[in-house]
Protein backbone atom coordinates (compact mmCIF):
# COMPACT_ATOMS: atom_id res chain seq x y z
CA UNK A 1 0.00 0.00 0.00
CA UNK A 2 1.59 3.68 -1.08
CA UNK A 3 0.76 6.38 0.97
CA UNK A 4 0.87 9.84 -0.06
CA UNK A 5 2.27 12.74 1.81
CA UNK A 6 -1.35 14.38 3.13
CA UNK A 7 -1.94 10.67 4.87
CA UNK A 8 0.99 10.49 6.29
CA UNK A 9 0.43 14.27 7.65
CA UNK A 10 -2.79 12.79 8.91
CA UNK A 11 -1.90 9.84 10.66
CA UNK A 12 1.51 11.83 12.40
CA UNK A 13 -0.72 14.39 13.83
CA UNK A 14 -3.35 11.80 14.83
CA UNK A 15 -0.32 9.90 16.72
CA UNK A 16 0.16 13.48 18.34
CA UNK A 17 -2.91 14.13 19.89
CA UNK A 18 -3.10 10.33 21.23
CA UNK A 19 -0.14 11.16 22.89
CA UNK A 20 -0.85 14.24 24.06
CA UNK A 21 -4.14 12.86 25.49
CA UNK A 22 -2.78 9.98 26.87
CA UNK A 23 0.41 11.07 27.91
CA UNK A 24 -0.16 10.15 31.84
CA UNK A 25 -1.16 7.01 31.35
CA UNK A 26 1.38 5.62 28.91
CA UNK A 27 4.02 6.87 31.12
CA UNK A 28 2.51 5.19 33.96
CA UNK A 29 2.28 1.85 32.53
CA UNK A 30 5.84 1.99 30.66
CA UNK A 31 7.04 2.74 34.14
CA UNK A 32 4.82 -0.09 35.73
CA UNK A 33 5.82 -2.42 32.94
CA UNK A 34 9.66 -1.85 34.12
CA UNK A 35 9.22 -2.37 37.61
CA UNK A 36 7.43 -5.87 37.00
CA UNK A 37 10.38 -6.71 35.00
CA UNK A 38 13.05 -6.23 36.78
CA UNK A 39 11.17 -7.30 40.00
CA UNK A 40 10.67 -10.65 38.01
CA UNK A 41 14.11 -11.11 37.35
CA UNK A 42 15.46 -10.01 40.57
CA UNK A 43 13.53 -12.06 42.99
CA UNK A 44 12.09 -14.32 41.03
CA UNK A 45 15.02 -16.88 39.33
CA UNK A 46 12.70 -19.81 39.44
CA UNK A 47 9.93 -18.42 37.57
CA UNK A 48 12.55 -16.39 35.37
CA UNK A 49 14.72 -19.59 34.27
CA UNK A 50 11.50 -21.91 34.14
CA UNK A 51 9.79 -19.40 31.29
CA UNK A 52 12.67 -17.94 30.12
CA UNK A 53 15.67 -20.44 30.17
CA UNK A 54 13.81 -23.64 30.41
CA UNK A 55 16.43 -25.33 32.07
CA UNK A 56 14.42 -27.82 34.48
CA UNK A 57 15.02 -31.30 35.36
CA UNK A 58 12.27 -32.84 37.36
CA UNK A 59 12.94 -36.52 39.00
CA UNK A 60 10.84 -39.43 40.41
CA UNK A 61 12.38 -40.31 43.67
CA UNK A 62 10.75 -44.16 45.71
CA UNK A 63 10.46 -43.88 48.99
CA UNK A 64 9.23 -41.55 52.08
CA UNK A 65 11.73 -39.46 53.45
CA UNK A 66 11.81 -37.04 56.52
CA UNK A 67 14.64 -34.11 56.65
CA UNK A 68 16.70 -36.42 58.61
CA UNK A 69 16.86 -39.20 56.00
CA UNK A 70 16.74 -37.99 52.98
CA UNK A 71 18.79 -39.28 49.97
CA UNK A 72 23.13 -38.89 49.28
CA UNK A 73 22.41 -38.15 46.51
CA UNK A 74 20.19 -35.03 47.28
CA UNK A 75 21.96 -34.01 50.49
CA UNK A 76 25.38 -33.81 49.23
CA UNK A 77 24.01 -31.42 46.53
CA UNK A 78 22.66 -29.03 49.26
CA UNK A 79 25.60 -28.88 51.30
CA UNK A 80 29.36 -30.20 51.89
CA UNK A 81 31.15 -31.87 54.95
CA UNK A 82 34.35 -31.32 57.17
CA UNK A 83 35.85 -33.62 54.55
CA UNK A 84 35.51 -35.36 51.60
CA UNK A 85 37.07 -38.65 50.62
CA UNK A 86 39.39 -38.93 47.57
CA UNK A 87 40.33 -42.80 46.63
CA UNK A 88 40.78 -43.97 50.43
CA UNK A 89 41.99 -39.80 51.49
CA UNK A 90 40.50 -37.98 53.04
CA UNK A 91 40.80 -34.50 52.42
CA UNK A 92 39.61 -31.03 54.01
CA UNK A 93 36.57 -29.32 52.96
CA UNK A 94 35.01 -27.26 54.96
CA UNK A 95 37.97 -27.79 57.50
CA UNK A 96 41.00 -26.20 56.45
CA UNK A 97 42.96 -28.83 58.50
CA UNK A 98 42.62 -31.05 61.78
CA UNK A 99 44.80 -32.12 64.63
CA UNK A 100 45.32 -35.60 66.33
CA UNK A 101 45.92 -35.49 70.19
CA UNK A 102 45.92 -37.78 72.88
CA UNK A 103 46.89 -40.54 71.09
CA UNK A 104 44.16 -40.53 69.25
CA UNK A 105 41.26 -40.06 71.56
CA UNK A 106 40.58 -36.63 70.27
CA UNK A 107 40.55 -34.83 67.04
CA UNK A 108 40.38 -30.69 66.72
CA UNK A 109 38.95 -29.33 63.57
CA UNK A 110 40.03 -26.40 62.00
CA UNK A 111 37.32 -23.75 59.95
CA UNK A 112 37.90 -22.07 56.46
CA UNK A 113 37.51 -18.70 56.57
CA UNK A 114 34.54 -16.74 55.26
CA UNK A 115 31.71 -19.71 55.32
CA UNK A 116 27.90 -18.89 54.81
CA UNK A 117 24.91 -20.75 54.95
CA UNK A 118 22.90 -20.88 51.29
CA UNK A 119 20.76 -18.03 53.22
CA UNK A 120 23.35 -15.74 53.81
CA UNK A 121 24.13 -16.34 57.45
CA UNK A 122 27.95 -16.86 58.74
CA UNK A 123 28.99 -20.61 59.59
CA UNK A 124 30.87 -21.44 62.58
CA UNK A 125 31.85 -24.31 64.62
CA UNK A 126 28.96 -23.51 66.72
CA UNK A 127 26.94 -25.04 64.06
CA UNK A 128 28.32 -28.35 63.72
CA UNK A 129 26.05 -31.12 65.65
CA UNK A 130 26.97 -34.79 64.87
CA UNK A 131 25.59 -36.73 67.04
CA UNK A 132 28.00 -40.03 67.36
CA UNK A 133 27.63 -42.46 69.62
CA UNK A 134 30.88 -42.63 72.08
CA UNK A 135 31.71 -39.60 71.21
CA UNK A 136 31.64 -35.86 72.89
CA UNK A 137 31.69 -32.73 71.18
CA UNK A 138 33.14 -29.49 72.20
CA UNK A 139 33.19 -25.80 70.43
CA UNK A 140 36.36 -24.36 71.01
CA UNK A 141 35.56 -21.04 69.69
CA UNK A 142 34.07 -19.68 66.40
CA UNK A 143 36.95 -21.95 64.03
CA UNK A 144 37.82 -24.46 66.18
CA UNK A 145 35.80 -27.68 67.74
CA UNK A 146 36.91 -30.89 69.03
CA UNK A 147 35.65 -34.37 69.19
CA UNK A 148 36.51 -36.67 72.27
CA UNK A 149 36.46 -40.24 71.55
CA UNK A 150 36.56 -43.24 74.30
CA UNK A 151 38.58 -45.23 71.64
CA UNK A 152 41.73 -43.87 69.58
CA UNK A 153 40.19 -44.40 66.05
CA UNK A 154 42.06 -43.61 62.85
CA UNK A 155 39.11 -43.65 60.69
CA UNK A 156 37.43 -40.60 62.77
CA UNK A 157 37.79 -38.49 60.24
CA UNK A 158 36.16 -40.39 57.48
CA UNK A 159 32.95 -39.99 59.52
CA UNK A 160 33.06 -36.41 59.26
CA UNK A 161 32.26 -35.93 55.18
CA UNK A 162 28.50 -36.27 55.79
CA UNK A 163 27.08 -33.26 54.67
CA UNK A 164 26.00 -30.69 57.41
CA UNK A 165 22.65 -29.38 56.76
CA UNK A 166 20.77 -26.60 59.50
CA UNK A 167 16.75 -26.80 59.31
CA UNK A 168 15.01 -26.37 57.20
CA UNK A 169 17.38 -27.96 54.43
CA UNK A 170 19.77 -25.34 54.49
CA UNK A 171 23.51 -26.05 53.35
CA UNK A 172 26.68 -24.70 53.66
CA UNK A 173 28.83 -24.44 50.53
CA UNK A 174 26.74 -26.59 48.79
CA UNK A 175 26.33 -26.61 44.43
CA UNK A 176 22.08 -26.13 45.19
CA UNK A 177 19.93 -24.56 47.90
CA UNK A 178 16.66 -25.60 48.37
CA UNK A 179 14.06 -23.15 47.40
CA UNK A 180 10.59 -24.88 48.35
CA UNK A 181 9.70 -27.67 50.15
CA UNK A 182 6.32 -29.26 50.00
CA UNK A 183 5.64 -31.86 52.55
CA UNK A 184 2.62 -33.95 54.44
CA UNK A 185 3.22 -33.74 58.04
CA UNK A 186 6.53 -34.64 58.13
CA UNK A 187 6.76 -36.65 55.02
CA UNK A 188 9.00 -35.01 52.04
CA UNK A 189 6.87 -34.95 49.10
CA UNK A 190 8.68 -32.57 46.67
CA UNK A 191 12.04 -30.37 46.99
CA UNK A 192 13.13 -27.75 44.17
CA UNK A 193 16.57 -26.91 44.08
CA UNK A 194 18.17 -23.73 42.82
CA UNK A 195 21.84 -23.61 41.52
CA UNK A 196 24.21 -22.09 43.17
CA UNK A 197 26.45 -21.48 40.12
CA UNK A 198 25.54 -20.35 36.33
CA UNK A 199 24.66 -23.38 33.87
CA UNK A 200 23.02 -25.86 36.40
CA UNK A 201 19.63 -26.31 35.88
CA UNK A 202 17.04 -26.25 38.17
CA UNK A 203 16.35 -30.05 39.75
CA UNK A 204 12.92 -30.85 41.25
CA UNK A 205 12.64 -34.08 43.46
CA UNK A 206 9.13 -35.59 43.60
CA UNK A 207 8.70 -38.47 46.15
CA UNK A 208 6.51 -41.77 45.80
CA UNK A 209 5.75 -44.22 48.29
CA UNK A 210 5.97 -47.57 45.58
CA UNK A 211 7.06 -48.15 42.46
CA UNK A 212 3.97 -48.42 40.85
CA UNK A 213 3.13 -44.67 41.78
CA UNK A 214 6.98 -43.76 40.35
CA UNK A 215 6.28 -45.35 37.21
CA UNK A 216 2.93 -44.14 36.69
CA UNK A 217 4.33 -40.62 37.38
CA UNK A 218 6.48 -41.00 34.89
CA UNK A 219 3.82 -42.02 32.15
CA UNK A 220 1.64 -39.28 33.15
CA UNK A 221 4.56 -36.78 32.58
CA UNK A 222 4.82 -35.50 36.24
CA UNK A 223 8.05 -36.51 36.22
CA UNK A 224 11.12 -36.54 33.38
CA UNK A 225 13.50 -39.33 35.20
CA UNK A 226 13.04 -42.53 37.31
CA UNK A 227 15.08 -45.49 39.00
CA UNK A 228 14.18 -48.94 39.17
CA UNK A 229 15.49 -52.36 40.07
CA UNK A 230 13.57 -54.57 37.98
CA UNK A 231 14.35 -55.57 34.87
CA UNK A 232 10.93 -56.12 33.79
CA UNK A 233 9.84 -52.86 34.49
CA UNK A 234 12.32 -51.36 32.36
CA UNK A 235 11.99 -53.35 29.35
CA UNK A 236 8.75 -51.68 29.12
CA UNK A 237 10.04 -47.98 28.52
CA UNK A 238 12.28 -49.77 26.09
CA UNK A 239 10.05 -49.51 23.37
CA UNK A 240 8.89 -45.87 23.99
CA UNK A 241 10.30 -43.49 21.35
CA UNK A 242 11.07 -40.51 23.23
CA UNK A 243 12.85 -42.31 26.49
CA UNK A 244 16.17 -43.63 26.99
CA UNK A 245 17.00 -46.50 29.36
CA UNK A 246 20.41 -46.74 31.20
CA UNK A 247 21.80 -50.30 32.59
CA UNK A 248 23.83 -48.88 35.58
CA UNK A 249 24.97 -50.72 38.52
CA UNK A 250 24.16 -50.02 42.00
CA UNK A 251 27.85 -50.58 43.82
CA UNK A 252 26.72 -49.14 46.99
CA UNK A 253 24.24 -51.76 47.78
CA UNK A 254 24.84 -55.29 47.83
CA UNK A 255 22.51 -58.30 48.32
CA UNK A 256 22.57 -61.25 50.34
CA UNK A 257 21.51 -64.61 51.99
CA UNK A 258 22.45 -64.43 55.31
CA UNK A 259 22.53 -67.48 56.93
CA UNK A 260 21.46 -67.95 60.81
CA UNK A 261 24.68 -69.72 62.09
CA UNK A 262 22.68 -71.24 65.15
CA UNK A 263 22.13 -73.80 62.44
CA UNK A 264 24.53 -76.03 62.98
CA UNK A 265 24.25 -77.88 59.34
CA UNK A 266 24.26 -74.22 57.95
CA UNK A 267 27.14 -72.77 59.45
CA UNK A 268 29.96 -75.30 58.15
CA UNK A 269 32.24 -74.08 55.63
CA UNK A 270 31.65 -76.98 52.95
CA UNK A 271 27.89 -76.21 52.97
CA UNK A 272 28.42 -72.48 52.48
CA UNK A 273 30.39 -73.40 49.57
CA UNK A 274 28.12 -75.90 48.24
CA UNK A 275 25.04 -73.84 47.97
CA UNK A 276 27.28 -70.96 46.06
CA UNK A 277 28.34 -73.88 43.86
CA UNK A 278 24.33 -74.62 43.44
CA UNK A 279 23.97 -70.97 41.64
CA UNK A 280 24.45 -71.09 37.99
CA UNK A 281 25.45 -68.22 36.27
CA UNK A 282 22.04 -67.57 34.47
CA UNK A 283 21.07 -66.25 38.22
CA UNK A 284 22.64 -62.89 38.18
CA UNK A 285 22.28 -61.67 33.79
CA UNK A 286 18.45 -60.16 35.17
CA UNK A 287 19.53 -58.90 38.92
CA UNK A 288 23.25 -57.42 39.03
CA UNK A 289 26.87 -57.94 38.80
CA UNK A 290 28.27 -60.60 40.95
CA UNK A 291 29.97 -59.99 44.52
CA UNK A 292 32.78 -61.53 45.19
CA UNK A 293 33.16 -60.30 48.44
CA UNK A 294 31.61 -57.69 51.12
CA UNK A 295 33.75 -54.55 49.27
CA UNK A 296 32.68 -54.08 45.98
CA UNK A 297 35.36 -53.37 43.01
CA UNK A 298 35.02 -49.62 42.76
CA UNK A 299 36.65 -49.31 46.18
CA UNK A 300 40.43 -48.47 46.69
CA UNK A 301 40.51 -51.64 48.87
CA UNK A 302 38.63 -53.83 46.75
CA UNK A 303 40.77 -57.17 46.39
CA UNK A 304 41.20 -58.27 42.85
CA UNK A 305 42.39 -61.44 43.81
CA UNK A 306 38.61 -63.16 44.86
CA UNK A 307 37.86 -65.95 43.10
CA UNK A 308 33.89 -66.66 42.16
CA UNK A 309 32.30 -70.39 43.11
CA UNK A 310 32.13 -72.00 39.65
CA UNK A 311 28.92 -73.47 39.28
CA UNK A 312 29.02 -77.46 39.84
CA UNK A 313 25.64 -79.20 40.58
CA UNK A 314 26.71 -82.26 40.95
CA UNK A 315 29.57 -81.63 43.38
CA UNK A 316 26.98 -79.48 45.53
CA UNK A 317 24.70 -82.28 45.80
CA UNK A 318 26.88 -84.61 47.50
CA UNK A 319 27.89 -82.05 49.67
CA UNK A 320 24.25 -81.46 50.93
CA UNK A 321 22.88 -84.64 50.82
CA UNK A 322 26.26 -85.94 52.66
CA UNK A 323 25.39 -83.44 55.23
CA UNK A 324 21.28 -83.21 55.33
CA UNK A 325 19.91 -84.00 58.29
CA UNK A 326 17.00 -86.16 58.10
CA UNK A 327 13.40 -84.43 57.81
CA UNK A 328 15.32 -80.98 57.27
CA UNK A 329 13.47 -78.03 55.58
CA UNK A 330 15.03 -74.64 55.54
CA UNK A 331 12.97 -71.25 56.18
CA UNK A 332 13.92 -68.40 53.75
CA UNK A 333 12.47 -65.21 54.99
CA UNK A 334 12.54 -62.17 52.05
CA UNK A 335 10.68 -58.46 51.10
CA UNK A 336 8.14 -59.01 48.71
CA UNK A 337 10.47 -56.97 46.61
CA UNK A 338 12.91 -59.31 46.78
CA UNK A 339 10.69 -62.70 45.96
CA UNK A 340 11.44 -63.05 42.57
CA UNK A 341 15.34 -63.46 43.82
CA UNK A 342 14.01 -66.02 46.39
CA UNK A 343 12.38 -68.25 44.07
CA UNK A 344 15.02 -68.11 42.45
CA UNK A 345 17.20 -69.52 44.79
CA UNK A 346 14.52 -72.01 45.67
CA UNK A 347 15.21 -73.37 42.14
CA UNK A 348 18.73 -73.82 42.78
CA UNK A 349 18.55 -75.08 46.00
CA UNK A 350 15.94 -77.53 45.47
CA UNK A 351 18.42 -78.99 42.68
CA UNK A 352 20.62 -79.92 45.13
CA UNK A 353 18.29 -81.22 47.80
CA UNK A 354 17.67 -78.56 50.07
CA UNK A 355 14.23 -78.10 51.07
CA UNK A 356 13.10 -74.65 51.19
CA UNK A 357 10.26 -72.46 52.04
CA UNK A 358 9.95 -69.10 51.00
CA UNK A 359 8.24 -66.69 53.72
CA UNK A 360 7.74 -63.12 53.44
CA UNK A 361 8.50 -60.16 56.48
CA UNK A 362 7.17 -56.80 56.12
CA UNK A 363 9.18 -54.35 58.65
CA UNK A 364 11.07 -56.52 61.32
CA UNK A 365 13.78 -58.46 60.42
CA UNK A 366 12.60 -62.22 61.63
CA UNK A 367 13.91 -63.51 65.24
CA UNK A 368 13.85 -67.31 64.04
CA UNK A 369 14.89 -67.77 60.18
CA UNK A 370 17.45 -69.76 58.45
CA UNK A 371 18.10 -67.84 55.26
CA UNK A 372 17.14 -64.38 55.08
CA UNK A 373 17.82 -62.57 51.84
CA UNK A 374 18.46 -59.11 52.34
CA UNK A 375 19.66 -55.76 50.50
CA UNK A 376 22.53 -54.00 52.87
CA UNK A 377 23.95 -50.51 52.43
CA UNK A 378 27.90 -50.49 51.54
CA UNK A 379 29.56 -47.41 52.90
CA UNK A 380 32.24 -45.89 50.83
CA UNK A 381 34.92 -46.21 53.32
CA UNK A 382 35.54 -50.24 53.71
CA UNK A 383 35.49 -50.25 57.69
CA UNK A 384 32.73 -52.96 57.65
CA UNK A 385 33.10 -53.02 61.72
CA UNK A 386 29.72 -52.52 62.05
CA UNK A 387 28.25 -55.36 60.03
CA UNK A 388 30.52 -58.07 60.69
CA UNK A 389 32.25 -57.76 64.11
CA UNK A 390 30.84 -60.51 66.75
CA UNK A 391 30.84 -57.94 68.78
CA UNK A 392 28.41 -55.35 66.47
CA UNK A 393 24.28 -56.20 66.52
CA UNK A 394 24.26 -57.43 62.81
CA UNK A 395 26.65 -60.30 63.56
CA UNK A 396 25.12 -60.79 66.79
CA UNK A 397 22.05 -61.21 65.43
CA UNK A 398 23.30 -64.33 62.31
CA UNK A 399 25.28 -65.53 65.63
CA UNK A 400 28.76 -65.26 63.70
CA UNK A 401 32.21 -64.92 65.01
CA UNK A 402 35.42 -65.36 62.92
CA UNK A 403 37.93 -64.20 64.92
CA UNK A 404 40.52 -63.58 62.11
CA UNK A 405 37.80 -60.94 60.59
CA UNK A 406 37.15 -59.51 64.23
CA UNK A 407 40.71 -58.63 64.62
CA UNK A 408 41.57 -57.62 60.58
CA UNK A 409 38.29 -55.27 61.40
CA UNK A 410 39.75 -54.18 64.75
CA UNK A 411 43.33 -53.49 62.77
CA UNK A 412 41.80 -51.65 60.06
CA UNK A 413 40.12 -49.09 61.72
CA UNK A 414 42.52 -48.07 64.14
CA UNK A 415 45.18 -47.73 61.34
CA UNK A 416 45.76 -44.50 59.35
CA UNK A 417 47.68 -45.19 56.42
CA UNK A 418 46.30 -45.81 53.36
CA UNK A 419 48.52 -48.36 51.81
CA UNK A 420 48.69 -49.82 55.17
CA UNK A 421 44.69 -50.15 55.73
CA UNK A 422 44.46 -51.26 51.85
CA UNK A 423 46.62 -54.65 53.02
CA UNK A 424 44.46 -55.15 55.91
CA UNK A 425 41.52 -55.04 53.56
CA UNK A 426 42.42 -57.18 50.82
CA UNK A 427 43.69 -60.26 53.68
CA UNK A 428 39.57 -58.98 55.34
CA UNK A 429 37.83 -60.04 52.26
CA UNK A 430 39.81 -63.23 51.66
CA UNK A 431 39.38 -64.33 55.49
CA UNK A 432 35.94 -63.33 54.96
CA UNK A 433 34.98 -65.24 51.84
CA UNK A 434 36.26 -68.50 53.28
CA UNK A 435 33.88 -68.70 55.96
CA UNK A 436 31.37 -65.86 54.88
CA UNK A 437 28.54 -64.75 57.17
CA UNK A 438 25.66 -66.05 54.39
CA UNK A 439 26.41 -65.82 50.74
CA UNK A 440 27.43 -62.60 48.82
CA UNK A 441 24.97 -62.57 45.34
CA UNK A 442 25.66 -59.50 43.74
CA UNK A 443 25.25 -55.71 43.18
CA UNK A 444 21.71 -54.94 42.07
CA UNK A 445 21.14 -53.05 38.63
CA UNK A 446 19.52 -50.14 38.36
CA UNK A 447 17.88 -48.81 35.59
CA UNK A 448 17.50 -45.01 34.94
CA UNK A 449 14.64 -44.21 33.11
CA UNK A 450 14.79 -40.86 31.22
CA UNK A 451 12.94 -39.03 28.89
CA UNK A 452 15.02 -37.66 25.48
Amino acid sequence: MIFDKKTIRYYYWLLIEFIKKNFKALIFSFFLSSVFILLLISFSPLFYRQFFINKKEVIGILGQYNFDNLPQEITEKISSGLVYINFGQVVPLLASFWEIKDEGRRFRFHLKNDLFWNDGKEFSSYDIDFRFKDVTVKVIDKKTIDFYLKEPSAIFPFLLSKPIIRPPLVGVAGLYRVSRIKKKYDIVKELVLYSNKKGLPTLVYKFYPSESELVSAYKLGEVKEIKVYKKSLAETFKKWKNTNVQRLIDYSQIMMLLINHQNEFLKEKEVKNALSMAIAEDFYKDFGAVALGPIPPLSWAYNESLKQNVYNEETATKIIKKNLPKNASFSLFTSYDHYSVATSLKEYFEKVGLPVKIKIFSYQRPKEFDFLLVSLKLESDPDQYLLWHSTQENAKFLHYKNVKVDKLLEEGRSTLFVEKRKKIYQEYQKVIADDPPGLFLYHPYVYVIKRK
